[in-house]
């Protein structure tokens, strides 16, 4: 089975391969990562990355894709590019700017699908986490379907092909969808999804509203200190989990990824290491029994790897 045909349809009528390949790190090694790992996934079969301004990381994202189109490994309409505006730019004005910015550094003319990364804002400025004198986060108040009334116009301007949210609730995600005068809905919400939080109250909204669901943290996390509870069971170690990837003869990330792609979630996979980035291109050579998916799906426990709280 071809990868790069494993597309689903955005209620906007692009496509979005099921299967990305993820370029958050940790800062101090995310530049260095994404010139070690991005060209691999790109040359194992990844079309799908997923990028984002806070990641720090998307000029040596550009030079890649860049390299690789160069190379003839692929052309600019094979990879489908994603990035995220920052908390410090959703003022309305500061949108179109942020996206330019992204696209400069990726070296880019569009990209496929630009995502509000969060729907809160903080202070604009160049520091990504502006804090007052007593290390408090400094907020900024911005309506955030003012911010994406300016998404609209970036699509628009073709600047960006789709657009999207992250991060957001199915209260935050009505707000949009009922905003008078609304141009286009959002095409997807990027969340934390995964076997422990399998978000299917959320999945059934959004399907409702032709909203794809694409899942970050996908195995769970790599266990960053600054940002993910270190108490929380690795999931990749969950029995079950073990036992379903035990009977296919594939791995637990495998069965983790599967599981979402059958279940009409797009996934992520963050890889730092070339034999699981090869690895996670064998979701499509194999499917999860009925059994398997409900043994799967009782496995949720809201457990969140990631504890970003903004609010």
């Amino acid at each position: 089975m071809d990868p790069k045909s494993q597309r689903v349809k955005l209620n906007d009528g692009h496509f979005i391969p099921v299967l990305g390949f993820g370029t958050y790190a940790p800062l101090e090694v995310a530049k260095k990562e994404a010139l070690e790992f991005t060209p691999f996934a790109i040359e194992v079969g990844f079309r799908h990355i997923d990028c984002a301004h806070a990641y720090q990381n998307e000029e040596e994202i550009g030079q890649v894709i860049r390299s690789k189109i160069a190379d003839g490994t692929v052309k600019r309409e094979d990879i489908f590019c994603t990035s995220k505006l920052w908390l410090t730019s959703l003022r309305p004005e500061l949108v179109r700017p942020a996206l330019e910015k992204s696209l400069k550094n990726l070296q880019l003319d569009y990209v496929d699908l630009y995502i509000m990364h969060y729907p809160m804002a903080l202070k604009p400025g160049e520091e990504l986490f502006p804090k007052d004198e007593n290390g408090k986060l400094i907020f900024d108040s911005v309506d955030f379907c003012r911010t994406w009334e300016a998404l609209e116009k970036c699509k628009d301007a073709g600047l960006a092909k789709s657009i999207g949210v992250s991060n957001f609730n199915h209260k935050q995600l009505e707000r949009i969808l009922n905003k008078p005068g609304l141009k286009y809905k959002p095409v997807c919400n990027q969340v934390e999804c995964h076997p422990y939080l399998n978000q299917s109250k959320l999945l059934d909204f959004c399907k409702s509203h032709e909203i794809v669901l694409v899942a970050y943290a996908g195995l769970g996390s790599q266990r960053v200190k600054e940002w993910v509870n270190q108490n929380h069971p690795v999931l990749l170690e969950d029995p079950v989990l073990s036992a379903i990837a035990q009977k296919h003869k594939k791995t637990a990330a495998l069965v983790a990824l599967r599981y979402q792609i059958q279940r009409g979630v797009v996934v992520l996979a963050k890889g730092n290491n070339k034999k699981w980035i090869k690895e996670n291109m064998q979701v499509f050579d194999f499917e999860l029994t009925p059994e398997d998916m409900k043994a799967i799906d009782g496995l949720n426990r809201n457990i969140r790897y990631y504890e970003l709280h903004l609010d």
